[in-house]
């Protein structure tokens, strides 16, 4: 019964899907805490340099599991948080229609960050988080 117990387990774990958050080749490698805080627009600037976050459209699955994993925030509080910030001047990410457009403007943009299946992943960009489902 154990075996089968581990082995359902590891079954599991391989399905799961890996994301990463990339960045040009001169960031750094960031925290969760620190990713968070600049998709909320609460740190703009890293290392002297602007931090430009990019999402994935609104109906993005993708989108949806970096919400709920690293905002730790629902699509209602959301939207709740970025209609507040509206009135104090504040705009949430661009948002983007494809992972291949994203990697392809943090390759070309200093300060760019966005996030992306890990199997995209190449050496044109920087990974700096990783996370799975």
């Amino acid at each position: 019964m154990k075996i089968i117990l581990l082995l359902i387990l590891f079954h599991s774990l391989s399905l799961a899907s890996e994301y990463v958050v990339i960045a040009n080749k001169d960031m750094k490698r960031l925290s969760k805490i620190e990713i968070k805080a600049i998709f909320l627009k609460k740190i703009t600037i890293i290392d002297d340099k602007k931090v430009v976050p990019i999402n994935l459209g609104i109906r993005d699955s993708l989108r949806k599991k970096f919400e709920k994993k690293i905002l730790r925030k629902s699509f209602r509080r959301l939207k709740t948080y970025w209609t507040k910030q509206h009135y104090l001047g504040h705009r949430p990410p661009i948002s983007m229609h494809s992972q291949q457009s994203i990697k392809s403007f943090v390759k070309k943009v200093e300060g760019a960050i966005g996030y992306i299946e890990l199997k995209n992943l190449d050496d044109s960009v920087k990974e700096i988080y990783r996370w799975r489902d």
